[in-house]
């Protein structure tokens, strides 16, 4: 068998990730038809790799194994070998993360997968020594040249498990929701909850920001004290933690402790999206200038580190960066030495050293680095030292500027600079989020331009949306949670500018949703669409994680454009989702938290604001400001013919409607009595 027929392929790709390894002995190719068919002809065993640019473990291993020319001649010799670049291929990466999951029970990243010629998968594990891939490797090519049946109906016994795993059913039962008790539920999942610390007890801890929006909608909503003290604290923590940022802003993908101190460094644009819009939620319910902080340093950090001159935004920056000797290192950009920082600080030690806790407790053991992280408040650290707190203020601010300075001489981490539809529209929806609770003019531009990118370059004129952008191409046929997550954006979008171009769009794509994505069976949305051809299945993705389940979100925009457009069938079919995914919901309610935020929308009086005349903007903003999270804003400086906005025009006037169950108060004509009228049932 010859071993070098092949040649490494990844240098024509656009992804960093594949890039990464473009230059690898390993004969590398992409996951594309031409590949696919050519293990079939050749009758050769695949190996499928899945990772992204920021995974360090992908690194670990892409060092050890796949620039090893032992590995790569046993791989050459008798696999077909593709990488996959999990962000680009997210269908690709669900159905062998769940292959896995049945196999070992547990998966994540970097994911080694070996599959029959057919991409039926028979072997697989997430990080592999060097010397256990080769052995793996050798056996199972051992195996399919002795016993091939043996592999054959393993894999066919493993692919109904891979059929099953994300199953949901039509559920017959309905369930009067106006009614329906959510205690019981959060009882189940407060057993998890840290109270010292924030989050779910244990390490690792990630920051869940949909759970956490969830638990405090669901506080204000039944005025329970404790579920918004437990977000607060959480909020709190994440903000003081060294998973924050501490000197140029923005968050890392998760805490390797329990105490939100020393991260995993890689920064990822999906979760400082969606901490922007939660801190952002937070302060417009109760105003903490430290959410505030939070808020502006992060956008800070995503307008120098992650936005291109076009207006959209990267995907991911790196853990690991050179060290001062050239090696690649986790967290050398973000962490000190003692040394370091007291030959920077000088003067102000004794301050900064306890505001920051250079001792023991800030000290990441593992490496004798500090990692930056806070206990106490201003206020404490000002009464403490008998200073002011606008003194301890320009203090850290001078601070921060000195280390970001000295930061810039450090060789940067690695940038993933494609650019994903569906991450996008999460940023897209945190400037919008965080112009409606702070009404800073750069915010709306920023969230505009990027919006008008989307529409110019990802959006199609038939109507299909592009997954991914790189390079001045767009490609890969859009996935669900890039029709959901862009719908949701342009509705948040049209909150605040009240353009109708933006609603609008937000309806046509959800009715493109329906026409590639909708299984009349279930009334749920594959993830796929119709147009793209099965890998092994077809599977729904329903349940939440870091980034809401993309049929979470798009039950949730159902339910808004149905008010919005009065449209029955888009209600009914939000209500039926919620019924399909309840049992399981009850079962495990922290998996589900977009779910329960829409079920609030139909527990309790849901509001309509429609704001009409010439001074509409201005009063919209001033309603986007509160805290509201069971409305929706409609509106218009002019008449138009919206089911919402028909007849309310008053040449002269700026009215304010309040409408809730078909029920209208009289219109009023200010923000302020709009707000007051929404407590009536």
């Amino acid at each position: 068998m010859e071993s070098h027929k092949y040649t490494n392929e990844l240098i024509h790709e656009t992804s960093p990730y594949l890039l990464q390894h473009a230059h690898n002995p390993v004969n590398w190719k992409a996951w594309n038809p031409k590949t696919l068919e050519e293990a079939q002809k050749a009758n050769k065993l695949m190996v499928i790799s899945v990772g992204y640019a920021a995974c360090h473990w992908c690194h670990v291993m892409e060092h050890e194994s796949f620039e090893d020319s032992t590995v790569a001649a046993v791989m050459n010799a008798h696999y077909i070998a593709i990488k996959v670049d999990r962000e680009e291929r997210p269908d690709v990466d669900q159905t062998y993360i769940n292959a896995v999951q049945l196999m070992t029970g547990n998966a994540g990243w970097p994911l080694n997968v070996i599959t029959l010629p057919n991409g039926k998968p028979i072997f697989g594990g997430t990080y592999f020594k060097k010397e256990a891939w080769i052995q793996a490797l050798e056996q199972v090519q051992e195996l399919y040249e002795t016993e091939p049946q043996k592999l054959m109906d393993y894999a066919a016994r493993l692919e109904e498990g891979i059929k099953s795993v994300d199953l949901v059913t039509f559920n017959n039962e309905e369930t009067d929701w106006s009614n329906y008790q959510p205690e019981s539920l959060i009882a189940q999942w407060s057993t998890r909850f840290d109270t010292i610390d924030g989050g779910t007890r244990g390490a690792p801890k990630f920051m869940m920001p949909n759970q956490l929006a969830y638990l405090l909608q669901l506080g204000t909503a039944t005025q329970d004290n404790n579920l918004i003290a437990f977000t607060n604290l959480t909020l709190k923590k994440m903000a003081y933690g060294g998973v924050y940022d501490q000197v140029d802003g923005g968050f890392a993908r998760y805490s390797t402790d329990d105490r939100w101190h020393v991260p995993h460094f890689e920064k990822m644009l999906y979760d400082n999206a969606q901490l922007v819009s939660l801190y952002s939620q937070a302060y417009a319910y109760e105003p903490n200038p430290l959410y505030k902080k939070v808020v502006e340093e992060t956008l800070s950090f995503i307008t120098k580190e992650m936005t291109s001159p076009e207006g959209v935004f990267y995907s991911s920056l790196d853990a690991d960066s050179p060290n001062e000797n050239g090696t690649l290192e986790e967290g050398a950009f973000y962490t000190f030495t003692k040394e370091e920082l007291q030959k920077l600080i000088e003067n102000d030690w004794p301050l900064f050293e306890a505001y920051y806790n250079i001792n023991d407790f800030g000290l990441w053991k593992e490496e004798n680095k500090y990692v930056l992280i806070r206990k106490q408040t201003d206020s404490e650290i000002a009464q403490a030292f008998s200073i002011s707190l606008e003194q301890l203020q320009e203090h850290v601010a001078n601070w921060k500027s000195t280390l970001s300075n000295y930061r810039q001489n450090r060789k940067r981490p690695r940038l993933d600079d494609k650019t994903l539809t569906s991450w996008n529209a999460l940023m897209l929806k945190g400037y919008v989020d965080a112009y409606k609770a702070f009404g800073t003019p750069i915010y709306l531009e920023t969230a505009k331009k990027n919006a008008r990118f989307l529409l110019a370059h990802q959006l199609l004129q038939d109507g299909v949306l592009l997954h991914t952008y790189k390079d001045g191409k767009s490609s890969i046929n859009g996935y669900l949670e890039d029709y959901a997550l862009l719908a949701d954006a342009y509705i948040g979008l049209y909150e605040v500018t009240l353009d109708l171009l933006w609603i609008e769009t937000a309806k046509k794509l959800t009715d493109r949703a329906y026409e590639k994505f909708f299984d009349d069976e279930t009334h749920m949305f594959y993830f796929t669409s119709k147009d793209d051809p099965e890998i092994i299945t077809r599977n729904y993705e329903f349940r939440d994680n870091v980034i809401p389940a993309s049929n979470s979100v798009m039950a949730k925009n159902l339910m808004v454009l149905s008010h919005h457009y009065d449209l029955e069938r888009y209600r009914n079919t939000a209500l039926q989702m919620l019924q399909n995914v309840q049992p399981e919901m009850e079962k495990y309610p922290s998996n589900f938290p977009n779910w329960l935020s829409l079920l609030e929308n139909f527990r309790n009086p849901y509001y309509e604001i429609v704001v009409m005349g010439t001074e509409a903007q201005a009063f919209a903003a001033e309603i986007n400001r509160k805290y509201l999270p069971n409305k929706l804003v409609a509106g218009s400086v002019q008449p138009e013919k919206l089911p919402l906005m028909e007849n309310r025009f008053v040449e002269g006037k700026t009215l304010v409607y309040v409408c809730v169950n078909n029920t209208c108060k009289l219109p009023v004509t200010s923000a302020s009595k709009a707000v007051d009228l929404m407590d009536f049932h």
